[in-house]
């Protein structure tokens, strides 16, 4: 079947999104075609512009409005700054924030390390932690990377680089599964996991 270029221009935008095969891009597309409600106009108006209305934040690296200095998490005054926990990408921020177990700051790395895929240490926000631990009060950093090669892989390196800092640096306890991303586990999980860290040379 031949669809009007409209809605073929839909389905491939659906079909781009991890996750999301052919099948799931029509459903998506023919849902949103038949839908009464202002369901297509609000995902427009959510979609419009919204990457020019987000950044960075300079401090941590999660994502924040683009007009603030730095993000909620970091300007929080009630946060405890001596503790980091160091994560992969935003969506763990927010996976560890359901929990409502940890109190600190974190520290976006926006990836791992991966020779394979061409990703070193120079490609991920090591540098910034590394001089954000430096002159600051922090007293523990917890490497909360994803359990897996890669994962385990940047946690070990980061381990070695902060070796020469007077800190205790500790991993998630090994509640979470192996080869699992932090965004898809279930609270208690990542409560127990929070709870249980361990010293890295353990």
């Amino acid at each position: 079947m031949i669809l009007p270029e409209p809605l073929q221009n839909l389905v491939n935008a659906f079909e781009r999104l991890p996750g999301i095969g052919p099948k799931s891009a029509s459903r998506l597309a023919f849902y949103l075609l038949r839908d009464s409600s202002d369901l297509g106009q609000e995902l427009s108006d959510a979609l419009d512009g919204f990457k020019d209305r987000l950044a960075f934040c300079p401090e941590c690296f999660n994502i924040m409005i683009r007009e603030r200095e730095r993000c909620d998490i970091c300007e929080d005054s009630q946060r405890d700054n001596t503790v980091i926990c160091v994560v992969e990408d935003a969506l763990d921020v927010l996976s560890l924030e359901r929990t409502a177990g940890f109190k600190g700051k974190y520290h976006v790395l926006h990836g791992a390390l991966s020779p394979i895929e061409g990703v070193g240490p120079d490609d991920l926000k090591i540098h910034p932690l590394l001089e954000r631990v430096k002159d600051s009060e922090v007293n523990e950093i917890i490497l909360a990377t994803n359990p897996s090669m890669e994962g385990d892989a940047t946690a070990l390196y980061l381990d070695q680089r902060l070796a020469s800092f007077n800190l205790r640096v500790t991993r998630l306890a090994r509640g979470l599964p192996i080869g699992g991303d932090l965004e898809y586990a279930d609270q208690n999980t990542l409560l127990r996991a929070l709870s249980g860290r361990q010293e890295m040379d353990s």
